[in-house]
């Protein structure tokens, strides 16, 4: 029994998630902190999702409504059209990687090119999210920056565990840079960016870039990025029963996208611990009402550390997700112009 016992444990995904501290302080109920445009997203969001994501199967979870969904239905509400915002071409296609071709989905904004470029990364844990559900973002980032926006879907987990998003992402980061000339861009400017896991996955590739000898990009854009394997940090505590995001979802990330406790130290996952010198210059956004908020301050703050320009900003009010709400949210508008600003400077030097 002991032994049957032993081999179900190495088995379940729930191993794979680090341990939640027993004793926490009192949690506030997470839409007392959030300003007026945000909590009627997230009461949109909790209607829409009346059962916990955490508590369903990822293929479950994938056929769930989302925030752009949530969006949608704030929209609606104030009598707005929910056409997303124009951008002047965006085409389908795909690129070379290790496992296959990889579907991107390009964003040309209006003007003459070559133009820079972003490699941008969706979030969703590694295990959900689209290149669709982050849509909004690629189309306010291209606009307000001018730029090409590549958006890569990776392949997720459980089907293709860690650290096949990442290897994923660095052969379309790279493909995009020794290719430009096919998006219409500029070989000397190309940025990549994400949200989520899709920040962490920005980051990564830097480090994957400089570990093995790849092109590096000249800006990396990390918006609430996944940056550590720790569920015990003060945003953790406090935002524990948080949405979209909350402390048991995130476990349940990590469990279905890590093969074992040993790949949550992987550099690749806890950033705040990783070797950063050599990485470039970094835009870093991050949201109060965020289990992530501490890892991505400190990851922030040991960029620094070691040298690299960072431009950081926390924004009070707003949840998770909040960066691709712009259509409601306006402390998302300025994210997207605190970002693009950012791309902005590194594209011109």
């Amino acid at each position: 029994m002991a032994a049957a016992l032993t081999t179900l444990c190495a088995l379940s995904p729930a191993v794979v998630a680090p341990r939640i501290a027993a004793a926490a302080p009192p949690l506030p109920a997470p839409d007392q902190k959030a300003d007026s445009q945000m909590k009627a997203v997230l009461l949109e969001l909790a209607r829409l999702n009346p059962t916990p994501l955490y508590k369903l199967t990822p293929a479950q979870v994938r056929k769930r409504p989302g925030p752009p969904d949530a969006v949608k239905a704030v929209l609606v509400k104030q009598g707005k059209p929910t056409t997303p915002e124009p951008v002047a071409k965006v085409e389908n296609r795909t690129v070379p990687g290790p496992a296959g071709a990889i579907p991107v989905r390009v964003y040309t904004p209006s003007g003459t090119g070559p133009f820079p470029v972003l490699v941008y990364f969706h979030g969703g844990g590694w295990v959900i999210g689209s290149v669709q559900a982050y849509d909004s973002s690629c189309r306010a980032l291209a606009n307000a920056a001018s730029c090409v926006v590549v958006s890569v879907e990776y392949r997720l987990a459980p089907e293709h565990k860690f650290p096949a998003s990442h290897e994923d992402s660095y052969a379309a980061t790279q493909y995009v840079m020794k290719n430009t000339a096919q998006f219409g861009g500029d070989p000397k400017r190309v940025a990549v960016g994400g949200e989520s896991a899709g920040g962490n996955l920005a980051a990564s590739v830097c480090l994957m870039a400089r570990n093995r000898g790849g092109r590096m990009p000249i800006h990396q854009l990390d918006v609430y990025p996944i940056a550590g394997y720790n569920l015990n940090t003060p945003s953790y505590r406090a935002n524990a029963t948080a949405i979209p995001l909350s402390r048991p979802f995130m476990a349940w990330f990590f469990r279905y996208a890590l093969r074992s406790p040993r790949d949550g130290r992987s550099p690749m996952i806890s950033l705040d611990r990783a070797n950063l010198r050599g990485l470039p210059p970094a835009t870093v956004i991050t949201a109060q009402i965020d289990p992530l908020q501490s890892e991505g301050k400190v990851f922030a703050d040991r960029l620094k550390a070691v040298g690299i320009p960072v431009r950081y900003r926390n924004y009070d009010g707003v949840a998770h997700e909040f960066f691709g709400m712009a259509a409601v949210v306006d402390k998302a508008k300025d994210a997207n112009a605190f970002a693009a600003d950012g791309l902005k400077a590194a594209f011109s030097k």
